[in-house]
């Protein structure tokens, strides 16, 4: 007799629940009995984070995402199609793999030096943006970039690294040869550590420079690791010390957070 149809459905939905998304959506292929099983509500409830309803309820346009999905569409959804919440200067999604929350704070909140300055910034849209607005750096000998998140939103016992998410203009000039410094670090915590890196894609490691194919760039400005949630606030920082020269072609869509692999 085969053991699959001796058991419940629900009874093997839980069991499902106890693995992870990836393995649910193989077990979907073994029989019609898993298949219905493995995309049950009951299933990619377990895999959707424990607070994924307030987490919607604070995204106007996405409001009705709990009603008219599946859990296992919605899931998907939030993987594919990050929803802005947060009057729209930040966006959430999950992690496909793991379902662990990602966030990305807009350029509108940071606090950019001399943001609200038309000489320095300028706030433009783009289709590219998955938010209303980006900053656009016109003319600037020195900048500083800062992201604030409390540690108590993302996913416990996570190790996260933040990202530059940028582009350039018609030019990178002014950014060739000159090395910026980045943080990462709990506030009142480790504060101290500095991480060197350079915007020019030809100058960074692999490891740290991607090209997202969503008409962005990254780079990794550091990582953290979040236990239990109770450290206080993250903030995320890039300075440029150098007086000497001038900067301006570079777009910042955000800072982005997000489950490091490995």
């Amino acid at each position: 007799m085969d053991i699959t149809n001796a058991l419940p459905v629900e009874c093997i939905s839980h069991i499902i629940s106890l693995t992870t998304p990836g393995d649910a959506c193989r077990l979907a292929v073994v029989s019609p009995v898993f298949k219905s099983a493995a995309d049950s509500d009951l299933v990619w409830e377990r895999f959707l984070p424990s607070d994924y309803k307030l987490i919607i309820s604070n995204s106007v346009s996405s409001s009705s995402l709990i009603s008219s999905l599946s859990k296992k569409d919605l899931y998907f959804h939030l993987c594919h199609h990050p929803i802005l919440i947060n009057n729209g200067t930040m966006s959430f999604a999950v992690e496909k793999e793991t379902g662990k929350k990602c966030y990305m704070v807009g350029a509108r909140n940071p606090c950019i030096e001399r943001g609200s300055t038309p000489s320095c910034w300028k706030w433009t849209s783009t289709p590219e943006s998955r938010f209303p607005e980006v900053a656009e750096l016109v003319y600037f000998c020195f900048f500083e970039v800062n992201a604030r998140i409390e540690t108590r939103i993302l996913s416990h016992r996570t190790k996260y690294a933040a990202y530059l998410v940028f582009k350039f203009g018609k030019s990178i000039d002014g950014f060739r040869s000159t090395q910026l410094a980045s943080r990462v670090y709990v506030e009142g915590i480790n504060d101290k550590k500095r991480q060197g890196l350079f915007l020019d894609p030809s100058r960074n490691t692999p490891q740290l420079f991607h090209d997202r194919r969503d008409g962005w760039m990254e780079i990794e400005m550091g990582e953290f690791f979040n236990k239990n949630g109770d450290n206080g606030m993250l903030l995320c920082s890039l300075l440029d010390f150098d007086i000497f020269g001038t900067r301006h072609d570079l777009v910042i869509e955000g800072i982005e957070l997000r489950p490091k692999k490995g």
